[in-house]
């Protein structure tokens, strides 16, 4: 088993801080291992038919509990968190640790209740220094999944991420609201894949499918609750210029993407048109976790007259920015001049596949991706 030491210590802070502390993530990142981890005596799952018999009466079976509970896929039985707090003001030393695949906006519709008393906590795939950074290029061709990175051969790899893009297709995605016919199911992926790295364009995708740009954004919203798409807002601030307001699309993990595209080796990327977006997302998961931040505290930024940087954020009452490149050796473009200009950034950082950290001006860093943890320590 990887230990994923940054994550579970930040799950640990959280659980001596709340008395509940939610972990979410996508099916399968490893929400229930790393819940294990932690020694709960009483475990409920509620996928599990057997747990929810227990739990038909949850106030009966939960209130002579102690210690340590942990309650996996908590969104199917939204009617909990109402209960959770009376346990919890009941008895203060009793924790729970509850997991879901839903995002914590709407986690949040049910759990107004828990207002002060939860902490949550986004568990994402596996992280670099997790894996070490000598594995970098297979965690980036088969994904952050741990039982995708962790297979045999890559053969095997392919062969799970098949399994977990059907499931997710033919099973989660009708459960979730998205009424597409099934032979239509994976069309519609197949073009978000393809949108990858790129602006929105709701009416083509609408238009694809014969239904409205509304739906469509509806849709895409329900995809980014469940941890499978991200999409970046664009910051436009500066009102002087006409400013891209549609946000950017990612699939969130490299391995289904590549999956979707039908790349399966290190080769066929290397020349594959989507190399440079696959770069670009695989590396922009990276830099969030790094980051610690809020989906919402971070954004793209972009001019009509093509100007732009691929991250942006404020921290510290400062400006940040980072460009991400595949190349062997990035330079300084007007793009960056323009950006560091207009935006007034602290630091720009170039963040590239190489080994070699080397400044391009005073305030613009080409740094590799295994090194940005410590770039970002350092400036802050």
């Amino acid at each position: 088993m990887i230990k994923r030491l940054q994550d579970s210590s930040s799950i640990q802070t959280l659980l001596r801080i709340f008395p509940a502390t939610a972990i979410l993530g996508a099916r399968q990142c490893g929400k229930t291992t790393m819940a294990r981890q932690f020694g709960a005596k009483h475990y409920f799952d509620l996928e599990n038919p057997r747990d929810l018999v227990k739990l038909e009466n949850p106030q009966l079976t939960l209130e002579p509990l102690d210690g340590l509970i942990v309650i996996d896929e908590v969104q199917r039985k939204p009617e909990l968190f109402p209960l959770l707090r009376v346990l919890i003001d009941g008895k203060p030393s009793r924790r729970f640790l509850i997991l879901g695949s839903t995002s914590r906006d709407l986690l949040q519709q049910s759990s107004e209740s828990l207002a002060g008393r939860i902490g949550y906590y986004q568990l994402g795939g596996l992280r670099l220094i997790d894996v070490g950074i000598e594995n970098m290029q297979r965690l980036w061709l088969q994904g952050a999944f741990p039982r995708a990175y962790t297979a045999a051969t890559p053969n095997d790899a392919q062969l799970w991420l098949d399994n977990y893009i059907s499931t997710f297709l033919e099973h989660d995605i009708p459960q979730l609201g998205i009424r597409i016919a099934a032979n239509d199911l994976r069309r519609f992926w197949l073009m978000l894949s393809h949108y990858h790295g790129q602006v929105i364009n709701y009416a083509e995708i609408a238009a694809s499918f014969g239904v409205s740009s509304y739906t469509v954004k509806r849709y895409i919203d329900i995809l980014c609750g469940t941890f499978m798409v991200r999409t970046l807002q664009p910051w436009h601030a500066n009102i002087s210029k006409r400013m891209v307001k549609k946000p950017k699309l990612y699939i969130r993990d490299s391995g289904i993407l590549h999956r979707l595209l039908s790349i399966d080796s290190m080769d066929v990327l290397t020349s594959h048109p989507k190399l440079g977006a696959s770069w670009e997302g695989f590396a922009i998961e990276n830099v969030f976790r790094i980051l610690n931040k809020r989906d919402d505290e971070l954004y793209f930024w972009r001019t009509h007259t093509g100007s732009e940087v691929d991250l942006f954020w404020q921290d510290h009452g400062k400006n940040w920015a980072v460009e991400f490149k595949f190349a062997d050796a990035p330079r300084l473009t007007k793009s960056i001049h323009f950006a560091i200009q207009d935006l007034k950034l602290s630091h720009l950082w170039v963040v590239y596949p190489g080994k070699e950290q080397y400044r391009l001006a005073e305030n613009v860093t080409v740094v590799p991706l295994t090194q940005m943890q410590e770039q970002w320590n350092y400036n802050v």
